[in-house]
């Protein structure tokens, strides 16, 4: 073979392995810093790019994903003066490629530097308790400082957290102290208060009950007055219908005077003390009496223990017939002056 077609052959390979190995691609969310002679020339972006052999070299390749960096924990001092340790966590992206490989030599340390500083500056302004408490403001305004310095670097601080803030053992005891104290406090009110709410109900409750009872002793006495009432009403109305029905029935004079001496009978019971009896009923109650003198008298003229001699019983059955029929005249008269009273009345 021809050593002219053999070098021929071994340059054309060699300038096809030199030309696939300056063919550069570059992948999603990156880019490369390429420089020419030294100097930047250009930002090589996503894509198949191909490098000049000898004259273009790539300085640096970026990623341009957000990224997150832990630094270890930092000393710092409260406005109290306790010490603690803190460490955060940076979550940042680069956004320019150029600024990024060319702003500040070690990024990462220097941003890590910056935190510690920025950090122990709002650290020292707090005291223990707003520290433990603020750590929404404390990480925006470690972000705004962080931010603000990097980003001459092409570097964007996307968010600050504090991750660990680890105070003193001491510190953490009479923390601990303080928060079951403060939870003891919170039963005991929490307790108070449902005591209170119990009492309180239980109040209303006797209340209710109180004015339900009464409303019933109310509505009872009511209905029972009622009942009272409408009872006396019928009584009277029953009273009234008799006396229009003896009206109506026109009576007799005798019959009004048994009725007075059934009346006399039911007053004078034995119930009253003191009886007032109108003349008429007088006349017929001295008309009873001689009556009833006159059948006792007789049946003891009739008794054995009273017997006497023939001669002074004859004498006795006469005035007796006298007085009997002496008594019925009278009886007649009397009642003959008392119809007409009886009439007008």
């Amino acid at each position: 073979m021809d050593p002219l077609l053999i070098a021929f052959i071994i340059v054309l390979v060699v300038l096809i392995l030199v030309i696939v190995a300056n063919i550069k691609v570059v992948p999603q969310a990156n880019a490369y810093v390429i420089e020419r002679f030294g100097v930047y020339y250009r930002t090589w972006g996503t894509g198949i790019h191909v490098k000049v052999p000898f004259v273009d070299r790539i300085a640096r390749k970026v990623s341009l994903k957000e990224q997150v960096v832990d630094f270890e924990p930092q000393s710092v001092i409260t406005r109290d003066n306790v010490s603690m340790q803190i460490d955060t966590v940076v979550y940042y992206q680069i956004t320019d490629s150029k600024l990024y490989a060319y702003g500040v030599e070690r990024p990462i340390m220097a941003i890590e530097t910056l935190c510690a500083t920025t950090l122990r500056n709002i650290i020292g302004e707090l005291e223990l308790d707003n520290t433990l408490t603020s750590r929404d403001n404390i990480n925006e305004r470690i972000r705004e400082i962080l931010d603000e310095a990097t980003d001459a670097w092409g570097i964007k601080v996307k968010r600050v957290e504090l991750k660990n803030i680890l105070p003193p053992r001491e510190i953490q005891i009479a923390m601990e102290k303080q928060m079951k104290a403060e939870r003891e406090r919170r039963a005991r009110i929490l307790d108070a208060e449902g005591e209170k709410t119990s009492q309180i109900l239980v109040a209303e409750g006797q209340k209710e009950a109180a004015i339900l009872r009464a409303e019933a002793i109310k509505q009872t006495k009511i209905r029972e007055a009622q009942g009272e009432a409408e009872a006396i009403y019928a009584i009277q109305r029953a009273y009234a219908d008799s006396l229009m029905m003896l009206n109506e029935a026109a009576p007799t004079d005798k019959v009004i005077a048994l009725k007075s001496l059934e009346t006399f009978q039911k007053v004078a019971d034995g119930r009253a003390t003191k009886i007032i009896i109108p003349s008429e009923i007088q006349s017929m109650a001295g008309l009873a009496t001689s009556l009833k003198e006159l059948v006792v008298d007789g049946e003891m003229d009739r008794s054995p223990a009273g017997a006497v001699p023939a001669a002074n019983q004859a004498q006795r059955v006469v005035p007796a017939a006298n007085a009997q029929a002496d008594l019925r005249a009278r009886a007649q008269q009397m009642l003959q002056q008392n119809a007409p009273q009886n009439g007008m009345q």
